[in-house]
């Protein structure tokens, strides 16, 4: 324990996801050890990230506008939606320049002992974006763990009455992980050979 404002830096960073208490204590030394000018970077970074990035009135990325990046570029296709639990997945995905599709981002995944349910999550919105028939295949890329499968099978059941395809990222991603530390070799054949899922 440390006095004052150095504990409640501490405290403070370790509350971030990842960060454990010998690395928040790590962090904190480091900026405590920094120049004043690097630490008013790191904090008008901070600020002006909470103050202007919004979410896609479309898909749910992150964007500085009112569309994201991907969903306004009309060299995207629109007749398939890839469905992912957070924004960082749309990065893990992009990196592999396989997709040109767009995007759904769920804003997490299923998960009761969370409570956590279909309608916490950014469901409804993805319903509503196929109700003109333009879209022929949604992809279910949602980790796969435990929650991102439920959430894959619920999405699944729903669609199963739509003329749509529905698929599921094929094997090459390891169960429990998250897309985001996949690597794009992996990540890459998985989408080459995703497979309908049947309901």
């Amino acid at each position: 324990m440390y006095e004052g404002a150095v504990q409640d830096l501490i405290d403070e960073l370790g509350r971030l996801p990842g960060i454990g208490p010998k690395s928040a204590q790590r962090i904190a030394f480091h900026i405590l050890d920094a120049e004043p000018e690097e630490v008013q970077k790191l904090a008008t970074a901070l600020v002006d990230a909470k103050s202007r990035v919004r979410f896609c009135e479309i898909c749910g990325n992150v964007a500085q506008g009112v569309q994201c990046q991907i969903c306004a570029d009309p060299r995207r296709m629109d007749t398939v939606i890839c469905v992912v639990e957070e924004s960082k997945d749309v990065v893990a995905i992009e990196r592999t320049r396989e997709f040109r599709g767009k995007y759904h981002v769920l804003g997490g995944a299923i998960d009761p002992i969370g409570g956590i349910g279909p309608n916490n999550l950014r469901i409804r919105e993805l319903l509503t974006r196929l109700q003109d028939d333009t879209v022929k295949e949604v992809i279910l890329a949602t980790d796969p763990n435990v929650e991102g499968e439920a959430t894959a099978t619920y999405i699944a059941r729903l669609l199963s009455a739509l003329p749509i395809r529905v698929t599921r990222l094929a094997s090459g991603l390891p169960v429990g992980g998250d897309l985001e530390f996949a690597d794009e070799v992996t990540l890459g054949r998985a989408f080459e050979g995703r497979t309908q899922v049947g309901v």
